[in-house]
């Protein structure tokens, strides 16, 4: 699994997951309005998150091609856990309360999640 993607890579990973392969300039073009990134920053970004193994490049073209090398759920799977082990000891039940005492879990929510444990 790649390491761990920075908030500025989850931004391309999420240009990448919503279509993909992309070149350098497209993902620029996606991000600018909401970033301000140049392509240099992209360039950057893309460069580093190559040799993580976050992305893949196609060469065999006139310009480079980027596509991600995990799906949003891979990632997202990966990013809760890291979360879960640096931050709540590996233990979900600590994320939950968590949530819960801050407000962030809804009462629909918490049904939801009822519903997948005793599926489970």
């Amino acid at each position: 699994m790649a390491a761990a993607c920075t908030d500025a890579e989850w931004k391309i990973m999420e240009v990448l997951w919503e279509s993909q392969p992309r070149t350098m300039a497209e993902i620029t073009r996606a991000l600018e309005p909401e970033t301000g990134w140049t392509r240099h920053t992209v360039i950057t970004l893309l460069k580093r998150m190559q040799e993580k193994g976050s992305v893949s490049v196609d060469e065999s073209g006139p310009v480079k091609r980027y596509a991600p090398r995990m799906t949003r759920l891979e990632a997202s799977a990966d990013q809760t856990q890291r979360l879960l082990s640096r931050v709540f000891h590996g233990k979900a039940s600590l994320l939950l309360h968590s949530l819960v005492d801050a407000g962030q879990v809804t009462a629909e929510e918490m049904r939801e999640l009822l519903e997948m444990l005793e599926r489970k």
